[in-house]
C-alpha cells in the first residue's frame, strides 16, 4: 500500500496545522508553509507503507450449482460471514480484554483508515479531498470509535470492487437470467410499461394506502408465485434431452 509514512507524529496538543483561505489548505501553525499534498507526499515515496505477500497457495475447486456439495458449502460460508457480527467487545469482560480494546483504540485513533482520513494531517499530509471542516486528527470513521472496536466490519468486498458491477447492474443480470429460464420452459412474462405511472410520496392518512399488513402479504404472495414459476422452470429444462457429451480422447479423421 503506497501510503505516506505514518509512524511519527507531528502535530499534537494545541499545535495542530490550521486552514488557509488563501492556500485552500492546511499551512504549519508556525511557518505558515502548507502542509504536503497527497499527491506530492505519494510521488516521493521509495518504499510502501504496509506489504501483503501472498502465501501457500490454494487449489479452488468448482461448485456445481444444485448440487448437495453446493447447499453445503453455501451454509458455512454464511454461517461464517454473519459469525459474532452484533458482539461487540465488553469491558467489563476481563482486565486483559479491557487493556487490550483501550491500546487498540489509542492505536487506531492515530492511525489512517482511508486517503481521506483527517487524521493524515497529524503526520503533515493533506488528504484527498482536504476541506475547511476537517479538524486535525479526528476522523468521523467508524474505525476510530472506541464503541465500535469490537465490530468485524465487512467480511467480503462489496460487489464493484471485484465484478466491476453496482448492486443494480446485478439485479438487472439476475433478472434477466430468470427471464431467460421462465422463457426456455414456455412461460412468457409480460412487461410492465412504467412509463405512463408518475411516482409521488405517500400522505400521511390516505385512505386509498393499503395497510402494512396487506402490502407484506401481497409481497409474500408474489414471491411466493415467482418461486414456483422458476422452479417449474428447472424442472421443465431438467427434463429436456441432453447432447451426449464429447469423451473422444483423439480428434475425429478429416
Amino acid at each position: 500500500m503506497w501510503w505516506p509514512n505514518h509512524d511519527e507524529v507531528k502535530y499534537s496538543g494545541t499545535r495542530m496545522p490550521v486552514w488557509d483561505m488563501r492556500t485552500k489548505g492546511f499551512v504549519d501553525p508556525d511557518s505558515n508553509l502548507p502542509l504536503d499534498s497527497w499527491a506530492d507526499a505519494v510521488a516521493q515515496l521509495d518504499v510502501p507503507a504496509h506489504v501483503a505477500e501472498f502465501g501457500r497457495q490454494v487449489h479452488s475447486k468448482g461448485i456445481l450449482g444444485g448440487s448437495e456439495e453446493a447447499g453445503r458449502h453455501i451454509g458455512y460460508l454464511t454461517k461464517y460471514l454473519v459469525k459474532s457480527i452484533a458482539e461487540v467487545v465488553e469491558v467489563d469482560a476481563s482486565a486483559r480484554v479491557s487493556e487490550h480494546a483501550d491500546r487498540l483504540a489509542a492505536e487506531l485513533a492515530v492511525t489512517p483508515c482511508s486517503d481521506r482520513c483527517a487524521v493524515w494531517l497529524i503526520y503533515g499530509v493533506q488528504p484527498k479531498g482536504v476541506h475547511s471542516r476537517m479538524t486535525p486528527g479526528r476522523c468521523r470513521s467508524k474505525a476510530h470509535r472506541r464503541e465500535t472496536l469490537g465490530l468485524p466490519g465487512r467480511r467480503v468486498l462489496v460487489s464493484r470492487r471485484w465484478s466491476g458491477k453496482t448492486l443494480a447492474e446485478h439485479k438487472s443480470d439476475r433478472a434477466a437470467f430468470v427471464k431467460e429460464a421462465l422463457a426456455a420452459a414456455g412461460i412468457a412474462k409480460e412487461e410492465t410499461d412504467r412509463t405512463r405511472l408518475m411516482w409521488s410520496p405517500v400522505r400521511a392518512g390516505d385512505p386509498h394506502v393499503p395497510g402494512r399488513a396487506e402490502l407484506l402479504m401481497q409481497m409474500i404472495a408474489q414471491r411466493l408465485k415467482w418461486r414456483a414459476e422458476y422452479e417449474q422452470a428447472q424442472a421443465v429444462i431438467a427434463a429436456l434431452p441432453r447432447p451426449a457429451p464429447d469423451v473422444s480422447a483423439t480428434p475425429l479423421a478429416a
